[in-house]
């Protein structure tokens, strides 16, 4: 059994984690950085939207601390934020999108998790890709969604993203 120990939310503030970790009830999380298709999909998906970010109206960063309630920090892969870049250090207002890549030894019970805590805050749409399986799911409040027209969306602002840039 793995022994965990507990921090202090000023204590996870205060310390730099290489990769960044996330907090979660007193306890710091390690994430999966993944291999390079992970940081490829990662990197067309800011690209791509990164590009069109004036035109939308919205703001993409990437592993940036999302603060979804005072007792939990989740770092996602990308955050679609509405408006320009944001004046705070870390993000405490709910992004339009959380988009996670997952990684091989990511574990579906540990991204449901992530899931859950991004619609409880407000994120509207939740985006997970699996460049194994070249396969994209939506997460709202309505449910989850498989992508099955090859199209990535969201609608106000309407954001459309073809899966096919993203996972060549």
């Amino acid at each position: 059994m793995a022994v965990t120990t507990q921090v202090s939310v000023d204590e996870y503030l205060r310390t730099s984690y290489d990769p960044d970790c996330e907090y979660v009830d007193g306890e710091v999380l390690d994430r999966n950085v993944g291999e390079l298709d992970h940081a490829w999909i990662q990197r067309a998906i800011l690209l791509y939207v990164a590009a069109r970010e004036k035109q939308l109206g919205v703001t993409i960063i990437q592993e940036q601390r999302l603060q979804v309630n005072s007792r939990q920090y989740r770092v996602p892969d990308l955050m679609i934020l509405l408006g320009s870049k944001p004046n705070e250090q870390i993000i405490s207002r709910p992004p339009l999108v959380c988009i996670e890549v997952l990684s091989p030894e990511d574990r579906m019970s540990r991204m449901q998790k992530k899931i859950v805590d991004y619609l409880a805050f407000g994120v509207r749409y939740v985006w997970i890709l699996d460049p194994k399986t070249k396969q994209a799911f939506s997460y709202t409040s309505e449910g989850m969604r498989l992508i099955q027209d090859g199209i990535l969306r969201t609608s106000a602002p309407a954001i459309e993203i073809p899966l096919g840039e993203i996972f060549d």
